[in-house]
């Protein structure tokens, strides 16, 4: 993947095709004390020009298991005449913080994705070694402890011998952008558990040419039922049997343990087609465990899953929607309390340089100026929050930052810019650091517009840690059910562990017993961005890049729940000819 200064829109290539690797791991390090590590693999790319490593992705957290397979593919576009550098970090996650700086290094490796697709069966497996450079952290003194404790792991003289491999396997993607959603129920599944039932999932695999199996998807874990009903689930046709209907798909049926060491109950194997066929006699499937078959002489099987459901639908894009018209509306709202500092001082958050942006300025234009390329009228509502605002000093968590309540709207991201330099001028920075009042501000608006025509994002920048928590996690509860993401950018030194927890990548925000419907959270210290030689557009881009990477699935998961599709194109218009 091309960095932002690599792209040369004379000499770009269009990508061959889409390559998608999975990854598993084998014989990992055991970093914790009472149980196995809980393993993520994190790929970073190297620029063409800049040869700089960028992050490009991460697997899921696996608890508790040194030999992970991972559900969460990395899906890159592959260049042939190009070499596509990949550097892959193992973490054990200690915190729930997206830092990995936070998080035992158990080990990484290089290779390039030509190694990866041009390997026997494109199955490349290595030996995973030990970090060879400081890693971006301050906390020097930790990261020696680790390297210690590494060593101690590690033969004497052969890095990385004891630390475990990493095993990818590639395949190109289809074209297909069916999506099915189906659902299962077992019945009579063998007992496992001493003191109660079993705690059964399933485990889906597809079957790849070399007569190996790829992991597609795993269900969640019912917990002391042998008769389980499982959610049903949406999974990619593409990722189930990459176009090929009648490739076999292999399930696994497991008993959870909490120590990693799940049980084997038994498999069965099917295929699209099949399932394609729906609730039938053809989807009553034996449970069968081999080694019990080969020792017992009366054994029928060891339980039976059955196909409740299954439908399939077109999968539409971003762009489909984008095409038919849906509008992006931005808004912004901006950190005003006291813990910035005083704006005219050089250590202020909020200081107004001759020289260049400061740093609420910077991830204003960074999102801003690529958002506004999808709303047509350019019109942005813009807000502050945690100031006094004149002449009376009344404190305010939603103020217009040009100063009218009728209208709120700044014409343009450069009317945004000069809206919030006015506003230091005028206002007094005070607290506490409330949230709620600008989410349900743009809540209202979002909730007006729900046919699909419209779409909201709002950027929050901040500097310090939620003071309204309860209530912010409310207000995101409820928006979460309507056509609106969260942007929150932290600038500054502070620690935002806090912050995370809106985050619901991992898990979904929640509030008075109500989970969020969709997870429309996405928060990133603008710290992390910032280029080491002081390259602002480049620290802008990266930014952008990141903080934007979700909201076309967000927007999509809004569409998809509420049943709307994407209008037909709009018509183009044609310019006058001269």
């Amino acid at each position: 993947m091309a960095t932002i200064g690599d792209f040369d829109p004379l000499n770009s290539t269009v990508p061959a095709t889409k390559i998608e690797v999975t990854v598993s791991c084998r014989n990992l390090l055991d970093m914790d004390t009472f149980s196995k590590s809980d393993p993520v693999v994190v790929l970073y790319v190297q620029g063409l020009g800049t040869k700089e490593w960028r992050e490009f992705g991460r697997t899921e957290v696996i608890d508790n298991t040194l030999n992970p397979d991972f559900v969460r593919k990395f899906v890159l576009d592959f260049f042939f005449e190009e070499k596509q550098n990949l550097r892959f970090d193992v973490y054990n996650v200690d915190t729930r913080s997206s830092n990995l700086s936070k998080h035992d290094f158990l080990g990484q490796m290089f290779c390039t994705l030509g190694e990866i697709i041009g390997s026997s069966g494109s199955r490349l497996e290595r030996t995973l070694s030990l970090l060879t450079f400081l890693h971006r952290s301050t906390e020097v003194t930790r990261f020696v402890a680790i390297q210690l404790r590494l060593e101690a792991f590690c033969s004497a003289g052969i890095p990385g011998k004891k630390c475990g491999t990493i095993i990818f396997t590639a395949e190109e993607l289809s074209n297909c952008r069916d999506i099915a959603t189906m659902q299962l129920c077992a019945n009579k599944l063998d007992k496992k558990d001493f003191f109660g039932k079993s705690d059964p999932f399933l485990v889906f695999y597809r079957s790849n040419e070399d007569g190996t199996f790829t992991i597609c998807h795993k269900t969640e874990v019912i917990k002391n039922n042998l008769n389980p009903v499982w959610q049903p689930f949406t999974i990619p046709v593409r990722a189930l049997c990459n176009g090929d209907y009648d490739r076999t798909v292999k399930v696994d049926v497991y008993d959870w343990d909490r120590d990693g060491s799940h049980d084997f109950i038994g498999e069965f194997t099917t295929s699209y087609r099949e399932l394609s066929r729906g609730q039938s006699q053809f989807n009553v499937y034996e449970v069968l465990n081999p080694k019990k078959k080969g020792k017992k002489k009366k054994y029928v099987n060891s339980g039976t899953v059955t196909l409740l459901s299954f439908k399939v639908e077109s999968e539409y894009t971003f762009v489909d929607f984008i095409r038919g018209g849906t509008q992006l509306n931005f808004t912004v709202a901006i950190d005003f309390t006291a813990s910035n500092g005083n704006p005219s001082q050089p250590t202020s958050l909020h200081y107004m340089s001759p020289y260049q942006m400061n740093a609420y300025a910077m991830a204003l234009k960074a999102v801003g100026e690529i958002i506004q390329d999808y709303d047509s009228d350019k019109l942005f509502p813009a807000y502050g929050f945690g100031a006094k605002l004149p002449p009376d000093g009344k404190i305010s968590h939603a103020f217009p930052l040009n100063s009218n309540t009728e209208n709120p709207n700044c014409v343009g991201i450069d009317g945004v810019l000069e809206a919030y330099f006015q506003s230091l001028r005028t206002v007094q920075l005070y607290g506490p650091t409330n949230f709620s009042p600008v989410i349900n501000q743009v809540a209202r608006c979002a909730g007006e517009v729900t046919d699909g025509s419209q779409y909201f994002v709002l950027l929050m920048i901040t500097d310090g840690v939620i003071s309204d928590m309860a209530q912010t996690k409310e207000a995101v509860v409820n928006a979460a059910s309507l056509p609106m993401s969260v942007i929150i950018v932290g600038v500054g030194p502070a620690e935002f562990d806090a912050m995370e927890e809106l985050d619901g990548d991992e898990v979904r925000v929640s509030s008075k017993g109500r989970l969020a419907e969709r997870d429309i959270v996405q928060f990133v210290p603008f710290r992390d961005y910032i280029d080491r030689s002081g390259n602002q557009v480049l620290s802008m881009a990266r930014l952008a890049k990141d903080v934007l990477a979700e909201i076309p699935d967000q927007l999509l998961s809004f569409m998809k729940s509420r049943g709307i599709e994407p209008r037909p194109p709009l018509p183009k218009v044609m310019s006058d000819e001269k």
